[in-house]
C-alpha cells in the first residue's frame, strides 16, 4: 500500500505536527525508539506495575464459585439448573453408549451392544451407498483396523460423543444461520461472536464448561456442540444468502408463504452448501472430543494422552491411527453424500430395489446378533487373534505385542538418530529460538502497543485500530503480557516456517499438474487429522520444549498456506499471463513480477488462516511442554483456576483476531487496487 492510499482518518488531539509530517516508516521508527527510551526510565514499560494489574482472573474465578454455591435463577439454585442441564444430556449419551458398546442390560433389557460385525458392515454398506467401491472398501478396511488393534471399545465411547454432538451441533447451527439471515439485528449481535468463537482454540472451551458442569461425558459434550456449532451457522448464512434470484421467485410465483419459501425452497437449494457445513461440524466434533479426554471424556483420546504421558509411543501410533481413520472415513462419507447425485428413476424401481442396502444391512444386524449369542468375539473383537486351541494355539495377531516392538524400535532408532537429531535440535534452540524468545519477553509493551495500533491505522482505518488497541491493553493490564509475548513468539516463528515450506509447495502444485495431485491429497488428508495427532511424532523425535512445540505445529499449519497460494495463482486471469508473455517475459521474470504479486492478497490470506492455526495449536501443544497462554489454559483445568483459563484463551483468540484484522484489511485494499475486489 503506498503512502497516497492511506486513510484520510483525522489525527487524533495532541498528534504532534512533526510526527504527522514524518513518513510511514519515520513513525514507526519513531515509536520504537520512545517505547525504548521509556523502559529506561520506567521498569513498569517493561513489565505491567503488578500494582496497577487488573485481577480481572480472579474475578471471574469468584464470579463461578458464586455462580455454582450462592446464585439464584427466580428462585432457584443456578447450581441445580446445571444439574438438571447436564442430567437431561446425560440420557442421549447414555443411551449412545448402551448402543455403541455398554449393551441395555441397565434398562432391562437383555441386550448386548451392537456387535462389531454389523458396526463395521453398516459403515461399509453405507459408504457403498453414497460413494461407491472404493470408498465402500476404504471404510471397511478402516473398520477392520478399530477391530484387530484392539481400539474397538475405545473408538465406540469416542463416536458415542460423536453421534450425540453432530445433530445438536447442526440444528443449533441451522437455527442460528436461519436467524442471522431474517434478521439484521441477529446478524450484528451474532456474526462478531461467530469470529471470536472460530478464533478461540479448542482447548479454551473446556475451562469454562468444566467450570459449571462436573468432569466428564457432558462436559465434552457441551463443549464440543458450543465450538462444531459456528461452521454449521455460517454455511447456512452462505447458502440461504446464495440461493438464486430465480428460484425465489419460482417459489412465490407457485403461493409459497415465508415458512414454505424456506422449507420447501431455500433450504433444499442449498443442500450442497448445509452438507459441507454438516462435513465441518462432524470433522470439528471429533477434533474436539478427543481434546475433551483432558476433562474427563472416556475414549481414544483419553488412552492417546495417557500413552503420550507415559512415553508408550508404540501404543500412542497404533491409537493415533484409529484416531485418523475415523477422522478419514467421516469426512469422506460426509463430502460423498454432500455430492451424491439424485436418482430420477427411482420411483420406477421396486421398493426393495429402492432400499437394498438397507436390507443388506438388517440381515447382516440380525445375523451378527445370532452370531454373538454363541461366539463372544462376533460381538466385543477379541484382543488378539489365535488360532486352534490348548497347546497346538498359535498366535496370529498382537496388537499389544506389536505395539511393544514398536516402543522397542523406536527406542532404538532415538539411539541411533540422538547423535544426529539431538546437535540440530540444541544448536536451533539455541542460536534461534531462545534470542529470539529473550527478545520478545524483553520488548517494552509501549513499542508492541504503539506499532501495532499504528499499522492497524495504516491498514485499515480508525476502527480496526481501536479493536486491535482495545484487545492488546486488555492482555496487558490483565498481567498476561509474558504468556502473551511467548505465544507470540512461538506463533511467529511456526508461521515463518509454514510460509516458508508452503508458498514453494503452491507454487509447484500451481504450475505441475503432476504435482498438484500429490500434494493437494496430501493437504486434504492433513486437514483431516485431529490435531491432537502431531503430537506422536513431535515426542517420538524431540520429547519436549518449543523445538517439538513448532514441529507439531508446521504439519497442521502448513496447508493454508499451500492452499492459498495454489488458488491465488490458478486464479489468476488468463489475459494477465499472456500480457506478460507478450512482453517477453522469462518463466521466472512472470512468477515473481506477475503471478505472485497479482496472487499476493490470496497467499496473505493463507498467511491469516496458518496463523490462526497456529494458535489454535498452542494450546495442544501446551501438553507438551510449552509455557504460554496455552499452557495456562490447560492448567487451569487441573487446578479450577478457571478465570485463569478463560482469559488465557481468550487471548488467544485475541491475537488471531488482531492478525485477521491487520491482514484481512491490507488483501482487501490489495484487491481494490488491483480491481479484484
Amino acid at each position: 500500500m503506498t503512502e497516497a492510499t492511506a486513510p484520510t482518518t483525522p489525527r487524533a488531539d495532541g498528534e504532534g505536527v512533526s510526527l504527522a509530517a514524518l513518513p510511514l516508516w519515520g513513525r514507526f521508527a519513531a515509536i520504537i525508539v520512545a517505547g525504548v527510551l521509556l523502559s529506561l526510565v520506567w521498569d513498569g514499560a517493561t513489565r505491567w506495575p503488578e500494582a496497577w494489574t487488573l485481577p480481572l482472573a480472579q474475578w471471574i474465578t469468584d464470579f463461578i464459585n458464586w455462580l455454582k454455591s450462592e446464585a439464584t435463577v427466580f428462585g432457584v439454585e443456578f447450581k441445580a439448573i446445571t444439574r438438571g442441564i447436564g442430567t437431561a444430556l446425560e440420557m442421549p449419551v447414555d443411551w449412545a453408549e448402551y448402543l455403541l458398546y455398554r449393551g441395555f442390560k441397565k434398562v432391562g433389557l437383555d441386550l448386548g451392544p451392537l456387535p462389531w460385525i454389523a458396526v463395521a458392515a453398516g459403515v461399509t454398506i453405507f459408504a457403498h451407498w453414497v460413494g461407491g467401491w472404493r470408498l465402500a472398501l476404504l471404510c471397511g478396511l478402516s473398520m477392520l483396523y478399530l477391530a484387530t488393534f484392539n481400539v474397538w471399545k475405545d473408538a465406540m465411547r469416542t463416536m458415542t460423543i460423536v453421534v450425540v454432538a453432530v445433530p445438536m451441533a447442526a440444528f443449533i447451527g441451522i437455527a442460528l444461520g436461519i436467524w442471522v439471515t431474517r434478521s439484521k439485528t441477529a446478524a450484528r449481535i451474532i456474526s462478531p461472536m461467530f469470529d471470536l468463537m472460530q478464533a478461540t482454540p479448542h482447548m479454551a472451551y473446556l475451562a469454562p464448561v468444566a467450570a459449571l458442569f462436573a468432569f466428564g461425558p457432558v462436559t465434552a459434550l457441551i463443549a464440543t456442540v458450543v465450538f462444531a456449532m459456528p461452521p454449521m451457522a455460517r454455511c447456512t448464512i452462505l447458502g440461504l444468502q446464495t440461493v438464486s434470484s430465480d428460484v425465489v421467485e419460482a417459489g412465490q410465483m407457485s403461493g409459497c408463504t415465508k415458512r414454505q419459501l424456506l422449507w420447501k425452497v431455500a433450504l433444499p437449494s442449498s443442500k450442497r452448501t448445509l452438507m459441507l457445513g454438516l462435513n465441518q461440524v462432524v470433522m470439528q466434533t471429533l477434533a474436539m472430543v478427543v481434546i475433551a479426554s483432558i476433562a474427563g471424556a472416556t475414549g481414544l483420546g483419553h488412552k492417546l494422552l495417557y500413552s503420550l504421558q507415559q512415553l508408550r509411543l508404540g501404543v500412542a501410533i497404533e491409537q493415533g491411527i484409529a484416531i485418523s481413520l475415523i477422522a478419514i472415513v467421516l469426512d469422506r462419507l460426509t463430502q460423498a453424500y454432500a455430492y451424491k447425485e439424485t436418482d430420477h428413476f427411482a420411483s420406477e424401481k421396486t421398493w426393495a430395489q429402492r432400499h437394498k442396502h438397507m436390507l443388506l444391512f438388517l440381515v447382516i444386524l440380525v445375523g451378527s446378533y445370532v452370531l454373538a449369542e454363541f461366539h463372544r468375539w462376533a460381538s466385543i473383537p477379541p484382543s488378539k487373534f489365535v488360532w486352534g486351541a490348548g497347546d497346538a494355539k498359535v498366535v496370529l495377531f498382537d496388537a499389544k505385542l506389536l505395539a511393544r516392538h514398536m516402543d522397542q524400535a523406536i527406542r532404538d532408532f532415538n539411539v541411533v538418530a540422538f547423535d544426529y537429531i539431538n546437535p540440530i535440535r540444541d544448536w536451533v534452540t539455541l542460536w534461534i529460538l531462545i534470542p529470539v524468545r529473550n527478545f520478545f519477553l524483553w520488548l517494552p509493551w509501549p513499542v508492541f502497543f504503539g506499532v501495532v495500533s499504528l499499522a492497524a491505522w495504516r491498514l485499515g482505518g480508525k476502527s480496526v485500530m481501536l479493536l486491535c488497541m482495545a484487545l492488546m491493553a486488555s492482555f496487558i493490564v490483565t498481567g498476561f503480557w509474558v504468556e502473551t509475548m511467548k505465544t507470540t513468539y512461538l506463533v511467529l516463528i511456526a508461521a515463518a516456517l509454514c510460509v516458508l515450506i508452503g508458498v514453494p509447495l503452491g507454487i509447484w502444485a500451481a504450475r505441475s499438474e503432476r504435482a498438484a495431485k500429490i500434494i493437494m491429497p496430501i493437504c486434504d488428508t492433513l486437514q483431516t487429522f485431529p490435531s491432537f495427532i502431531y503430537l506422536i511424532p513431535a515426542i517420538m523425535l524431540f520429547r519436549i520444549g518449543d523445538f517439538a512445540n513448532i514441529f507439531a505445529i508446521i504439519p497442521y499449519a502448513t496447508v493454508p498456506a499451500i492452499r492459498y497460494t495454489y488458488l491465488g495463482l490458478k486464479r489468476i486471469p488468463a489475459v494477465t499471463v499472456e500480457a506478460g508473455i507478450a512482453n517477453g517475459a522469462t518463466r521466472m521474470q512472470r512468477l515473481f513480477k506477475v503471478e505472485l504479486p497479482v496472487a499476493l492478497p490470496e497467499i496473505m490470506l493463507g498467511l491469516n488462516q496458518t496463523i490462526m492455526m497456529a494458535l489454535a495449536m498452542t494450546a495442544i501443544t501446551a501438553l507438551i511442554g510449552s509455557t504460554d497462554l496455552g499452557q495456562e489454559v490447560v492448567r487451569s483445568i487441573s487446578t479450577q483456576d478457571f478465570g485463569r483459563g478463560i482469559l488465557a484463551g481468550f487471548f488467544i483468540a485475541a491475537l488471531g483476531i488482531i492478525a485477521d484484522r491487520l491482514i484481512g484489511s491490507w488483501a482487501a485494499e490489495r484487491k481494490r487496487q488491483l480491481g479484484v475486489a
